[in-house]
């Protein structure tokens, strides 16, 4: 095993290989320093990592443990001058945030819980400088229905099929079409689509373990199809970059 993936605990191994992707289609929006928002960021997961490049983050969310637990990353990484945390949520967005006030937003894991999706893109739209970068990840339906039928459960498969309501604690699953259509009614313009974790969910955790080189293949054999349409509905996630 290379000496990198030694070093690494399995949940590090397990976390590359689903969120390279979005990584590497991010590249282009942390060349220059900008002030970062981030909806529902949690312990800070992306935060910290995009405040280590050099830029100002400010974290939204509604769980103040979560916030303790992010306030201790940043001291830990020496960033807690770069990052922000804030209870709070989409819904009361414009309360806590200026309107034009951030250069990008970082929405991930989010929009399958809120009541009005749109209504919650267009609030983002507020936010954004003229310009401004929206990184969007969501849920994908036709993934979901695939998962579930492999799992036994059909008619919760079938019940996913056509369905655009949130469905129990998973909340909404997303095609990329109707993504596509709530940012364009938002005023977004897509610039780029990727399907994430096409095959990080299929794999077993015992393989990245066991198998030397394994989660180096795995990342590069994701970032290979994320792009290809083929395999677009094959993504437990899409990841959508678009501009205001």
């Amino acid at each position: 095993m290379a000496a990198t993936e030694r070093s690494e605990r399995p949940s590090e191994r397990r976390a590359a290989t689903r969120t390279a992707v979005v990584w590497e289609a991010l590249r282009s929006v942390l060349d220059a320093p900008g002030d970062f928002l981030d909806i529902g960021g949690g312990t800070g997961g992306f935060a910290v990592r995009v405040a280590e490049l050099g830029h100002r983050v400010s974290v939204i969310d509604p769980s103040p443990d979560a916030l303790a637990a992010l306030d201790r990353r940043a001291q830990e990484s020496g960033v807690a001058d770069r990052v922000a945390g804030q209870q709070g949520d989409l819904s009361s967005l414009l309360d806590v945030v200026p309107a034009g006030g951030v250069d990008v937003v970082l929405c991930h894991g989010v929009l399958e819980y809120v009541d009005d999706p749109g209504a919650a893109l267009a609030t983002i739209g507020e936010v954004l400088r003229p310009g401004g970068t929206l990184s969007l990840l969501v849920a994908q339906r036709h993934a979901a229905v695939v998962a579930r039928a492999m799992a036994g459960h059909f008619t919760a498969a079938h019940g996913l099929l056509d369905g655009t309501e949130p469905v129990g604690r998973s909340g909404r699953r997303f095609t990329l079409e109707e993504i596509t259509g709530l940012l364009d009614t938002a005023h977004f313009t897509t610039r780029s689509v990727h399907g994430v974790r096409v095959f990080a969910d299929l794999v077993p955790g015992s393989l990245l373990d066991l198998e030397p080189g394994s989660t180096r293949a795995l990342v590069d054999l994701e970032r290979a199809v994320s792009t290809r349409p083929e395999y677009l509905p094959l993504a437990t996630q899409v990841h959508v970059l678009a501009t205001h």
